[in-house]
């Protein structure tokens, strides 16, 4: 999840003329496309820094622009639209873009306009830096969005298992990899399951938080753990690989043995049950997380007890994948 500024142009000259000023920036890659449909599975792989879009050079762009922002989990990706003189006065209630530039100022003005626009969405919005998803701030706001309007959801509260030991042996940047893949898997898989009202956060270090629509969410989970057991064997060592588990040194600073990472998700199905704070349902994925934590592979454990009814003593259960 490198970051990048995205252009969407059909004008040939337009695009030139921006990466020409955006070059030297060092605010990482500046790609481009002529249409907005097309960048979607870019943006669900690399959430941008900020996007520059020509806005009413398709009909379909404002609408497709207006669905992004929408979208709890790219909310806070600036959007500056490229305007002709002859678009202005425009009515901005319709277009949810941050910010605008006239076409022919591009070359003066378009350096100063990207850095103010990243630099005031890090002040509005907290993000992870390192995968730019979404901070505690808003996963909180998220849950209690959802309690507020009382719509159904399934939250999970996933983590990665011996992520210390494999930072110990392997170094910081190595684990940095681990967390930015994992980010972007969770991303792609709930994205690919639950386009509609889904959202995903870091909340920080190996821990992450996604929601979906309830029926989606055991897909998600199954889906997340295979790409994930498939994945990870990837960032060791060959010999590491070859032998299936390292030599690091636990918290007392002992050497010892630990298997590869996995992952682990604690699930809340939060369909008709009275919540009315966020952190109530947060502590009920915390217990099914370190419910899952008992198997030692990869595995999710979804909580399905009715809080409605005292009686009812079904506990929760663990799927392995």
């Amino acid at each position: 999840m490198s970051s990048s500024i995205l252009i969407i142009s059909g004008s040939q000259t337009t695009v030139a003329t921006l990466k020409k000023n955006l070059a030297g920036l060092g605010l990482g890659n500046v790609e481009a496309f002529h249409h907005f449909s097309a960048t979607f599975d870019t943006i669900y792989n690399e959430i941008p820094l900020i996007m520059i879009v020509d806005v009413f050079e398709e009909k379909e762009t404002v609408s497709l622009l207006n669905s992004f922002k929408e979208d709890p989990l790219f909310t806070g990706v600036p959007v500056l639209a490229i305007v002709d003189d002859v678009h202005i006065p425009v009515n901005w209630e319709a277009i949810h873009a941050d910010d605008y530039i006239r076409r022919p100022f591009i070359d003066a003005d378009i350096a100063m306009r990207v850095q103010l626009g990243i630099l005031r969405s890090h002040r509005i919005v907290e993000v992870n830096p390192l995968t730019r998803l979404p901070g505690n701030i808003a996963i909180n706001r998220q849950i209690q969005n959802r309690i507020n309007s009382q719509q159904p959801f399934a939250l999970a509260y996933a983590d990665l298992d011996n992520f210390k030991p494999f930072n110990d042996k392997y170094g910081f940047t190595r684990g940095d990899e681990v967390l930015k893949i994992t980010g972007r898997l969770i991303l792609n898989i709930v994205k690919g399951k639950c386009s509609q009202d889904s959202f995903v956060g870091h909340i920080g270090g190996d821990d992450f938080v996604f929601i979906t629509d309830p029926p989606s969410m055991e897909d998600v989970c199954r889906d997340l753990i295979d790409a994930f057991d498939r994945i990870i064997p990837t960032f060791y060592d060959p010999a590491d690989r070859k032998a299936g588990f390292i030599q690091s040194h636990d918290r007392e600073g002992h050497t010892k043995t630990f298997p590869f990472l996995t992952i682990t998700i604690g699930v809340v199905n939060a369909t008709g049950l009275p919540f009315s704070h966020y952190g109530e349902v947060t502590e009920i994925a915390s217990e099914m997380k370190r419910y899952a934590k008992r198997t030692p592979a990869s595995c999710y454990s979804v909580n399905r007890r009715s809080f409605r009814t005292q009686k009812n003593t079904e506990g929760p259960w663990t799927r392995n994948t």
